[in-house]
C-alpha cells in the first residue's frame, strides 16, 4: 500500500527570535489585560494578534493589514510553535486587526497599558531612567481634513506642508532610545503645550523624581520648565531666538569680546580614543519666577552661554558664499552688452544695488562706491548734420567686503543660550552640552518610525481611530528595536568584544555596535520543512550559523528558540 506525504515549507526567517523577545517584554500579555476582548471573539487574542502583526511588520517592513494574513498562512507551523498555541490565518484577518487598532486608539487603556509595559521593562532588563529626551514628530499624506479630525494642516517637518498630517509626541528613555511615552495628536497642535502632558505621564510610569528631561527648544516655554522644578525634576533645552533676542545676547557676549569672561572648553571623545574641541562656553545665573496654576515657581536658573565650533565654521562658510555671490551679483551692474540693462544715472544705479543687497541679506557687510566715467565719442556727419563730438557719462559701482562689520557678524555665529536646573556639583557645563549633543538618540527612533522596518510613512489608513491605533502598536515595536539592540550591545560591550559575520558579503567585518535591523538581517533564508506521514510528523530546520547562534546568546535566548521547531512529534494512525 502506498503512504501519501504532504510536505511543506515554511519561512522563518527572524520571527521566532522577535517572537522571543515580545514574549520577555510581556507585550501579547499586557495587551489583553490593558484592552480585554469582546465576549464574541474567537482564536488567538488580541494581545497575540497584536505580536504576531508586529513580527510582520519588522520583518517585512510593512504595516499594511491586507499583507498580513496570507504572510501568516505560510507560516502557520512556526507561529503556531512560538506562540504555544494553535494559530490560524482567520486570526490575522483584516477585521481582527481592525478591532486591534480600535482597541488600541482607546487614550485611556493606552496610557494605562504603557505605565505597565514601563514597569515591567524596568524590571527584566533592568534600567535605571536618569535621563528622558522629549521630541515630536509630523506623519503627512493625502487625507481628508475635518474640522476636528486628527489629520489637520500645520507645520510639517516632513517638509510638505501642502499634505495634512497628524504629530507624534515621543518620549525615549536615554541612552536606549526606547519609547516610555507615546502621544498622537492632531497635526496643527503647537509643539510647546505637548511637553507637559508628556512629563506628567513619565512620571506616572517610573514613580521617581530627579530625571533629568532633555528637548529642544519648544520645551523652553517658561510654564513647561517651571512644571518641572515643581515637581522637583530637572530640565536642560535650549532658548529660542525669541527668548534672547539678538540684543540681549550680544549683552552676554560682552564680557567675552572683551576679554573680561573666561570660556570653559568642552571636548569630546571620538571612538579612537581622541579628545576633540567641540564647543566653548561660559555659565550665568537667573532668578526665574513662574505662575504655574496659581501658584508662583520660583527657582535659580543656570543659563550656559554656549559657543559650538561646528556651528561658527558652518556658519562662516555660508556667510563667505552669500558675500561672494552678491558681490558678483553687485559688480555684473557694470556688465554692458546685450541683454544687459543699462543704468543713465547713479541714483538708479544705487537703487539697483541696494535691492540686490537686501536681496542677498548682507545689509552693512559692503562697501559701496558709486562713481561716474565720461566717455568722448565722435559722431559722424549725416545729412546736413556736421560732424560732432559727444561726452557720455556711465555710472559704475564698486564693490568691497567690510570685513569690520563681517568680523562683528562672525563673532555671534554658533552662540546659543542653553538653561538647566540641574545643580553644578551633579551636572557641569561640559556635560550639559555632551547631554544635549546626544540629543540624535530620540531623533533617530523618529526616523525609525517613519522608515523602515516600522515604515509609519506612507500610512494606507484613512480613520482617525485607525491611524491612532497604528502608530501605537509601531511605538511598541519601536520598544523591540531598541531593546533588542540595548541587550546585544550591553553584552558586547561587559565581554570587550565584537560581532563578526553579520554583513553581507564581507563576513570578516566586526562591530561593537550592531543595529537592531542588521541583527535580524542576519536570520533570514531560515526554512522549516515538515513532512506529514500517516503515522508521524517529521520537521526538518536549517542549521543555524555561528553568527545567528552568537546573537541568540547575546540576547539571552538558547539555540532551542530555533531548534525545538525541528523537533520530531508523532501523531496517532
Amino acid at each position: 500500500m502506498t503512504e501519501e506525504l504532504t510536505i511543506t515549507s515554511e519561512r522563518v526567517d527572524d520571527t521566532p527570535f522577535l517572537m522571543a523577545h515580545a514574549k520577555r517584554m510581556g507585550i501579547p500579555g499586557l495587551l489583553d489585560e490593558c484592552f480585554p476582548c469582546h465576549g464574541n471573539w474567537e482564536g488567538l487574542s488580541l494581545g497575540w494578534v497584536a505580536a504576531g502583526w508586529l513580527c510582520h511588520i519588522l520583518s517585512e517592513g510593512d504595516h499594511r493589514m491586507n499583507h498580513v494574513q496570507q504572510w501568516a498562512e505560510k507560516r502557520l507551523e512556526t507561529l503556531s510553535s512560538c506562540m504555544g498555541r494553535p494559530v490560524r490565518a482567520l486570526d490575522f484577518s483584516d477585521d481582527c486587526l481592525s478591532l486591534v487598532l480600535r482597541a488600541l486608539s482607546d487614550d485611556e487603556r493606552w496610557e494605562t497599558f504603557e505605565q505597565e509595559l514601563n514597569g515591567h521593562l524596568l524590571r527584566v532588563y533592568p534600567l535605571k531612567p536618569e535621563r528622558v529626551r522629549i521630541d515630536t514628530t509630523t506623519c503627512s499624506g493625502y487625507w481628508s481634513v475635518t474640522p476636528d479630525g486628527l489629520f489637520q494642516f500645520g507645520f510639517s517637518k516632513d517638509h510638505r506642508p501642502d499634505l495634512a498630517q497628524a504629530k507624534v509626541v515621543l518620549s525615549a528613555l536615554d541612552p536606549l532610545g526606547m519609547p516610555m511615552a507615546t502621544d498622537v495628536v492632531s497635526g496643527n497642535r503647537a509643539d510647546d503645550p505637548l511637553y507637559i502632558p508628556a512629563i506628567q505621564r513619565i512620571r506616572a510610569s517610573v514613580e521617581t523624581r530627579g530625571l533629568l528631561y532633555i528637548g529642544d527648544a519648544k520645551m523652553s516655554a517658561a510654564e513647561t520648565r517651571a512644571f518641572v522644578e515643581a515637581g522637583n525634576d530637572f530640565y536642560l533645552c535650549p532658548l529660542t531666538r525669541v527668548q534672547v533676542p539678538e540684543q540681549e545676547l550680544d549683552r552676554y557676549l560682552e564680557p567675552v569680546w572683551e576679554g573680561e569672561q573666561s570660556l570653559v572648553s568642552v571636548h569630546r571623545e571620538n571612538a579612537a580614543g581622541e579628545r576633540k574641541l567641540i564647543a566653548k562656553g561660559y555659565e550665568r545665573e537667573a532668578s526665574m519666577a513662574v505662575d504655574v496654576q496659581g501658584e508662583t515657581i520660583q527657582w535659580t536658573e543656570r543659563q550656559l552661554v554656549i559657543r559650538s565650533l561646528r556651528q561658527a565654521r558652518a556658519a562662516e562658510t555660508r556667510l563667505r558664499k552669500k558675500l561672494e555671490a552678491a558681490q558678483s551679483a553687485l559688480e555684473a551692474l557694470n556688465e554692458r552688452g546685450r541683454g544687459k540693462k543699462r543704468y543713465r544715472s547713479l541714483a538708479e544705479l544705487r537703487q539697483a544695488a541696494e535691492e540686490l543687497v537686501k536681496e542677498y541679506g548682507v545689509e552693512g557687510l559692503l562697501h559701496l562706491g558709486f562713481y561716474v566715467t565720461f566717455h568722448r565719442r565722435q559722431v559722424r556727419h549725416y545729412g546736413d548734420r556736421p560732424t560732432r563730438t559727444v561726452v557720455e557719462k556711465e555710472p559704475r559701482l564698486v564693490v568691497l567686503v567690510n570685513e569690520i562689520a563681517v568680523g562683528k557678524e562672525l563673532r555671534r555665529k554658533g552662540w546659543r543660550v542653553y538653561v538647566t536646573n540641574a545643580p553644578r556639583t551633579e551636572f557641569s557645563l561640559s556635560e550639559a552640552v555632551l547631554a544635549y549633543r546626544d540629543q540624535y538618540i530620540v531623533e533617530r527612533g523618529c526616523g525609525r518610525l517613519k522608515g523602515r522596518p516600522l515604515s509609519l510613512r506612507p500610512m494606507y489608513l484613512e480613520r482617525d481611530d485607525h491611524a491612532t491605533g497604528l502608530i501605537r502598536l509601531l511605538t511598541i515595536g519601536l520598544r523591540v528595536l531598541t531593546l533588542l539592540e540595548f541587550s546585544v550591545r550591553k553584552r558586547l560591550a561587559e565581554e570587550g568584544a565584537e560581532l563578526a559575520g553579520v554583513y553581507a558579503g564581507n563576513p570578516k567585518r566586526s562591530t561593537a555596535r550592531p543595529s537592531a535591523e542588521l541583527l535580524l538581517e542576519a536570520f533570514k533564508n531560515i526554512n522549516l520543512v515538515v513532512i506529514q506521514e500517516p503515522h508521524r510528523r517529521l520537521r526538518h530546520l536549517t542549521p543555524l550559523t555561528q553568527p545567528q547562534k552568537r546573537i541568540l546568546n547575546l540576547s539571552g535566548f538558547s539555540p532551542e528558540t530555533y531548534t525545538s521547531l525541528g523537533t520530531q512529534s508523532t501523531q496517532p494512525p
